[in-house]
This record gives C-alpha cells, sequence and structure tokens, in this order.
C-alpha cells in the first residue's frame, strides 16, 4: 500500500455538502418550534441546541479517541482522499489485512468520519448564530454582542485545524490535549451565550465570584492533566486505590512524563517513554483531583450556606457533578479503564466547566451585551 497524503481537499465540497444536510434538521427544527416567537428567544433557542449538540459532540469525540479510532482515515479532511469511507474500501481493506487490529480498520473509519461529519454540522450551527446575532444587533442595541459569536466561530475553525492537526501528526499528545481542550473551550462559549434572555442577573456576593472564579481555574488546570493522561494512556499505570502500584509513591519519572513536545510513546530523547514516566502522569491528576474536589465542595457549600434558595440550587448541581466525577474517576481505576466509564468522566469534566461558565454568565449578565445593561443592573433581582 502507498504512501497517504496527510492533506487532500477534493472531498471537501461533498463533506460540506453533508455538513450543511445535517445541520438543516436543528434550523428546521428551532424554526418551526419558535416560529412565532421574538427573533431574540429564536437565537438563544439556537444556541441551547447547539449547545447540547456539541456537547454530544465531545463525548463522540472522547469516544472516537479511546476506541483507537483516530487514525481511522489517516488523512484530513477525508478518508484517502474520498467523502466517506465507502469511496475508500480497497485502502481500508489493506490496511486491515495488513493490521487487523491496527489503528485503520472499516469500523474505525466509520467512526472518525462520522465524528467529523458532526462536527462539521456544528460549524454550520454556529455560522447561523453568528449570522442571526449580528442581524439581531442591528435590530437591538440591547441585544447580545454579536462579537460573541464571532468569537466562538473564530474558536471552532481553530479546533477545526487542530483536529486536522490530531490526525496528521498522528495523535501527538500535546496537540490531541488542546484538541480536547478546544472543544470544552468552545462549550463555555456557547453557555456563556445561552444565558442572554430577559432574565435578571444573578444576585452573587463579590466573595462568591471569586470562589466560582478560583474553581473555574482549578477545574481548567484538572482537565489539562485529565488530558494528558488520556492522550498518554496513563490511566491503567495505577490499577489500584488508594495506592497506586501497591504504594503511596511509587517510582515516577517526572522529567519525561510532563516533556509536552513529544510524539506518542516517545519520551524526551525520542526513545520508548518510561512506564514511570506513566505513573508520574496517572498520579499528579490524582492529586490534582483531591484539589479539585475539595474546592468544589467548598464552592458547593458556600453556595447553599448562603440561604439563597437559587444558590443552593447552583450547590446541589456542583455537588452532583463531584460526585458523578469522583465515581466515574474511581471507575476507571478499579474497572481497568471501561469505556463506559471513560466516557462518563469526559461527559463530568464538560458538564463541569459549561455550569461554571454559565454560573458567571448569570452574574457577570450585563458584559453580554458589552455593558449596555450595567446601568439597570442592580435593579433587577435574581434567578436561576
Amino acid at each position: 500500500m502507498g504512501a497517504v497524503a496527510s492533506y487532500d481537499l477534493s472531498p471537501l465540497s461533498v463533506m460540506a455538502l453533508v455538513a450543511l444536510l445535517l445541520a438543516t434538521g436543528p434550523l428546521v427544527w428551532v424554526a418551526l418550534r419558535h416560529r412565532r416567537a421574538h427573533p431574540a428567544t429564536r437565537l438563544r433557542a439556537l444556541t441551547v441546541m447547539t449547545l447540547f449538540l456539541t456537547f454530544d459532540l465531545v463525548l463522540f469525540g472522547a469516544f472516537t479517541r479511546l476506541s483507537d479510532s483516530g487514525l481511522g482515515c489517516p488523512d484530513w479532511p477525508g478518508c484517502y482522499g474520498n467523502a466517506s469511507p465507502l469511496g475508500a474500501q480497497g485502502h481500508i481493506d489493506a490496511a486491515q489485512a495488513a493490521m487487523p487490529s491496527g489503528p485503520v480498520t472499516h469500523g474505525k473509519a466509520w467512526v472518525e468520519m462520522v465524528h467529523r461529519y458532526l462536527a462539521s454540522a456544528v460549524g454550520v450551527l454556529i455560522i447561523a448564530i453568528t449570522v442571526a446575532a449580528w442581524r439581531q444587533r442591528r435590530r437591538d442595541a440591547h441585544a447580545l454582542s454579536p462579537w460573541w459569536a464571532t468569537a466562538t466561530l473564530g474558536w471552532v475553525c481553530l479546533q477545526g485545524a487542530f483536529g486536522a492537526l490530531t490526525v496528521t501528526m498522528k495523535l501527538f499528545p500535546a496537540i490531541v490535549t488542546l484538541h480536547l481542550l478546544g472543544g470544552l473551550g468552545l462549550l463555555m462559549l456557547l453557555a456563556v451565550q445561552a444565558q442572554a434572555d430577559d432574565r435578571p442577573p444573578l444576585v452573587l456576593p463579590a466573595p462568591l465570584r471569586r470562589a466560582v472564579w478560583a474553581v473555574l481555574a482549578i477545574g481548567l488546570a484538572q482537565v489539562v492533566l485529565g488530558g494528558w493522561v488520556s492522550t498518554n494512556y496513563a490511566v491503567l499505570a495505577c490499577a489500584d486505590f488508594p495506592t497506586c502500584q501497591g504504594a503511596w509513591w511509587p517510582a515516577m519519572d517526572f522529567e519525561h512524563g510532563f516533556a509536552v513536545w513529544r510524539e506518542l510513546g516517545a519520551g524526551k530523547d525520542g526513545g520508548y517513554l518510561p512506564f514511570a514516566a506513566l505513573t508520574a502522569i496517572h498520579m499528579v491528576h490524582r492529586l490534582g483531583a483531591v484539589v479539585t474536589l475539595s474546592a468544589l465542595l467548598l464552592l458547593a457549600w458556600r453556595l447553599h450556606a448562603s440561604g439563597d434558595p437559587v444558590l443552593r440550587r447552583w450547590a446541589l448541581r456542583f455537588a452532583a457533578v463531584a460526585a458523578w466525577q469522583l465515581a466515574s474517576g474511581l471507575g476507571n481505576v478499579v474497572l481497568g479503564w471501561p469505556l463506559v466509564a471513560a466516557l462518563a468522566h469526559t461527559g463530568g469534566a464538560a458538564a463541569l466547566l459549561t455550569l461554571l461558565a454559565a454560573l458567571l454568565a448569570r452574574a457577570h449578565v450585563d458584559v453580554l451585551s458589552v455593558g449596555r445593561r450595567s446601568a439597570a443592573a442592580p435593579a433587577w433581582r435574581h434567578a436561576s
């Protein structure tokens, strides 16, 4: 089998048509369901729909990675220069015959291409949101700032570039981790925009605001560590809990484990990545989990102790996410990294960042329209 070019743009037009067709369903559904609603209401409904589909896309992206389907089609944007695996059957047959359990099989090719189709459809929806946001701002000077949607469109384009690099750089751990972070960042941007409605801002005292920002920073750092664990396949470096390899502090190689710019499975010097390096990656994430869960539970306690029924509902949400992440994280370790637990853990991380972004947006609702509502905000009552 001959070499495959990393980039072949010939199927791009067909794939764009597929993405447009996939995006038509959500667009038509929102238009029909809210046909008598105010344009701002339709825009928010489309944003919420896109947020939901992006959450699903993040989970499907995790499934693609965890099922070793990331190189199911070794070129970009198509599959061996075709818009679908149907046109690449000969190439896939040859690759699968040469390595039956290798990165290229018919099943993995379809998983990879479905992920690309869905990602492209989300891109089309974000284009629609951007156009609608600019039109709405021309109608109403106090509407959601269209620069949020514009920034989201730029973000999704950058995310697509990292998706291409994920394939062409052969699952380079730093690139794959950045691609994961890009998907979560997209969720957060959409979550912020989904708060742009007629509800008054959430009254969140300054100390609690600072606490939420702190938990967001801690959560982002932990997600980076979790992505580094996943992309380096370091979950199974510790198969017991609370100890690791029967010890509280096993042999660890931080120098190789946290050498950022290296190929998958390679150490700092280009040789094989030592097992002690995988142990170091796992243990740092495990210690980070203690910090993150502690901070999250403390935030939930402070929100609940405020006595505000709205803040208490947010406290319950954060407590539920903390319990979910603890259970799914432990399940990954003691059950040998089952796919369901791994997907659940990714979903919990995505839910946490989405909730934090939404809470901050409710508390800073004036920034959604670039300060135009700030003068009226103190007179409003809070709502969830």
